[in-house]
């Protein structure tokens, strides 16, 4: 049985946060329903990877959910709404407070439906009377960090490949959740749980906070080298770039043997890990001369030999058919109707020994089960074709999404 077999989540949020934290959920084995408009949610059509126009990243957030397009602006509907959020477990959003107020997802209303509901709402800039509501993106909480001033040059700062915040916020989001349900098993009372942009940005780098404040370090901007130990940073081979990093004393040692310099374990710019990411661009270059000349293959069975951890730049291309990934299971071929070949999704972080969780179904056509969710409310045949005829609920243009490989959704 799934961990979270039973459970009914509502996911109301878009783009990343939300939607990831919902995710999660459902790898868990709740039974979460994504509510979008009629026509879809806009977040669908980011980085387009179908015959559809679905985006890679909807892909990713959405597995193993289902898909109710309602007309929330609809007074109509609003009784079909309260009806299936006194089903529901657990809200997820990603809403400014106004906002929630206007689509009547505000906690009040939703406690007044269903007194022990769990509300998760992840916006950009947290609850507070003065940011609560400001509206951001991943890249916005980057910048105002400090994160991506110190990962950038120079020249200019810069932001990271992966919305990590956003990820972040979601994960953060999934933790608070799982708690909260934990906490309602015990008390029967629902929570309120609230996740942050910002909170995740200042929270994944406050080391650098913690460090400017104690010290009154004004840190420069580092790119790849780390400022926390020596040698850290990107390397050119002969064929493609190589990622190294050493911490601690002993690795250095080892590290200063094979690339011939024992004698620099003894220097005393680099007696520790601060001294040698304080010197880290002297280290960079002893290694980067030892790098010249070899092969990416040569480099990382030398180091590896050595014990020092290093890896291969890759490409996304290229890290699709790199041997440890394929090894890990991390990504999983999902069939999406409108796709040239099954789809790398990747799996959920946590792997459980005897509990069935993870990828069962490709990311839902919009209102691919409005008719089947209306039906499991009450409402009749008749009731929810006058509500496809006025277009107050949508359902996908073509039926029978495939299924992720595997068993299928129960």
């Amino acid at each position: 049985m799934s961990v979270l077999s039973g459970i009914r989540v509502l996911d109301f949020s878009r783009y990343i946060a939300g939607p990831y934290c919902a995710s999660i959920l459902a790898d868990l084995g709740a039974d979460v329903i994504r509510i979008e408009p009629v026509a879809g949610g806009e977040d669908r059509l980011l980085v387009p990877v179908t015959e559809e126009g679905q985006g890679a990243l909807f892909l990713q957030m959405n597995r193993n959910k289902r898909s109710l397009a309602i007309d929330m602006a609809s007074k109509e509907v609003e009784p079909i709404l309260s009806r299936l959020i006194a089903t529901a477990d657990v809200v997820v959003t990603n809403m400014p407070v106004d906002a929630l107020k206007r689509q009547g997802l505000d906690r009040e209303r939703l406690v007044a439906v269903r007194p022990d509901i769990i509300t998760t709402n992840l916006s950009a800039f947290g609850q507070s009377e003065a940011l609560r509501a400001k509206t951001g993106f991943d890249a916005v909480a980057q910048a105002i960090s400090g994160a991506a001033y110190l990962g950038g040059s120079e020249d200019a700062p810069s932001r990271a490949a992966s919305s990590y915040v956003d990820y972040g916020t979601g994960l953060a989001g999934a933790m608070g959740t799982l708690a909260a349900l934990i906490e309602r098993m015990k008390s029967g009372k629902g929570q309120d749980v609230q996740a942050s942009l910002l909170a995740t940005a200042m929270t994944f780098i406050n080391a650098a906070h913690i460090e400017a404040a104690a010290k009154g370090t004004d840190r420069q901007p580092w790119g790849n080298r780390s400022p926390f130990s020596g040698p850290s940073d990107f390397f050119a081979t002969l064929d493609g770039f190589i990622a190294v990093q050493v911490v601690g004393n002993v690795m250095f040692q080892r590290w200063a043997r094979l690339i011939g310099r024992p004698e620099l374990a003894g220097d005393p710019r680099f007696a520790s890990d601060s001294m040698r990411g304080l010197n880290g661009e002297q280290l960079s270059v002893f290694m980067r001369a030892w790098c010249e000349g070899k092969s990416t293959a040569e480099a990382l069975a030398l180091l590896a030999r050595a014990g020092i951890p290093a890896g291969p730049v890759y490409s996304p291309r290229e890290s699709l058919t790199a041997p440890d990934i394929a090894a890990s299971g991390v990504l999983h071929p999902t069939e999406v109707a409108g796709a040239p070949a099954p789809l790398p999704l990747a799996e959920l972080l946590v792997r459980f020994g005897d509990s069935a969780t993870g990828i069962r179904s490709a990311a839902p056509m919009v209102g691919e089960h409005s008719a089947a969710i209306l039906e499991s409310l009450g409402l009749s045949a008749q009731e929810i074709a006058v509500l496809f005829a006025r277009h107050l609920v949508g359902a996908p243009e073509r039926r029978g999404m495939a299924k992720a490989a595997g068993s299928p959704r129960p």
